[in-house]
């Protein structure tokens, strides 16, 4: 019978787009926002939610707990927000670390699990921010309405990732069919660490929408895999204008804006990955000596 839970947080105007954009960098899924003559409200979805009864000591501080991959990273993002009362890191109980932060009369618990809570399947995941990296983005000058709300959106998440506007290249094409090859030539450079891909297909009356998406997804994903430099994917396929629209920042978030925070993961987990192959590396030419 039950359908989904919501939990409401009061917030004042000035903390309520702090929080908004605090949550957008942490990577949380934008619901449908809505407004009225009254108030406004910026729903967040979380990849797994759950309700816990507790009996005894109380898991952590906090009415509403925020699980994050990396703890350091999100205390770093949030103290960037510059939202009021937010504690230093502190451990619990049960094997993991978290901070806290105040807005009002809500006070949001993040955490995560230290070193020997953590599962027996060690993984390795990319951060929201990164140092010295070059991002090159290809945008498609056709539909320039909603391109170009790609690429603000795309601009937008690169910054707050940490990326100056030096580091960045912005190259127009004529079309989406046009972006891979322009893709894989920036990737071939070798001076970018990663390249982002915006453009938008509409649907027709004839079967050429079909063919040219598909071909489009193809060669983005050639041009990232014969480079090793990522190309993120943010091509718009939509049936209509309203659903274009709406993914470009209305309703359904900004998809220049998630094709962007790919992008700066990947570059995170490119490196991460490459700096373990180092040290196996190293650990194998001690060995032999």
């Amino acid at each position: 019978m039950i359908k989904s839970i919501t939990t409401v947080r009061l917030t004042k105007s000035k903390d309520f787009e702090r929080l908004s954009a605090l949550f957008d960098t942490l990577g949380f899924e934008r619901g449908h926002g809505w407004k009225d003559g009254q108030s406004r409200g910026a729903p967040f979805l979380a990849p797994v939610g759950s309700i816990e009864f507790v009996d005894g000591k109380t898991p952590a501080e906090g009415d509403l707990l925020v699980e994050v991959s990396d703890l350091e990273n999100a205390h770093a993002l949030t103290k960037k927000s510059k939202i009021a009362n937010i504690s230093g890191i502190k451990p619990t109980h049960w094997k993991s670390r978290y901070f806290t932060v105040e807005i009002n009369t809500a006070k949001l618990t993040f955490w995560s699990f230290d070193a020997s809570g953590k599962s027996a399947y060690p993984s390795t995941e990319g951060d929201l921010t990164v140092t010295d990296a070059r991002f090159a983005i290809v945008v498609s000058r056709f539909n320039q309405f909603i391109t170009d709300r790609l690429l603000q959106g795309a601009l937008d998440a690169l910054r707050r990732s940490g990326t100056k506007d030096a580091d960045i290249e912005i190259v127009r094409v004529p079309g989406a069919f046009e972006v891979p090859i322009a893709a894989r030539k920036l990737a071939f450079t070798k001076k970018f660490d990663a390249v982002i891909c915006l453009g938008l297909l509409m649907r027709g009356e004839t079967s050429n929408y079909e063919h040219i998406s598909d071909e489009v997804a193809r060669g983005i994903g050639q041009a990232a895999l014969e480079s090793g430099v990522p190309c993120t994917y943010g091509v718009l396929t939509c049936d209509t204008l309203e659903q274009a629209i709406d993914r470009a920042g209305l309703k359904s978030g900004n998809k220049g804006f998630e094709a962007a925070i790919s992008a700066v993961e990947m570059v995170s987990l490119s490196r991460k990955l490459l700096s373990k192959k180092s040290s196996r590396t190293s650990v194998k030419k001690k060995s032999k000596r």
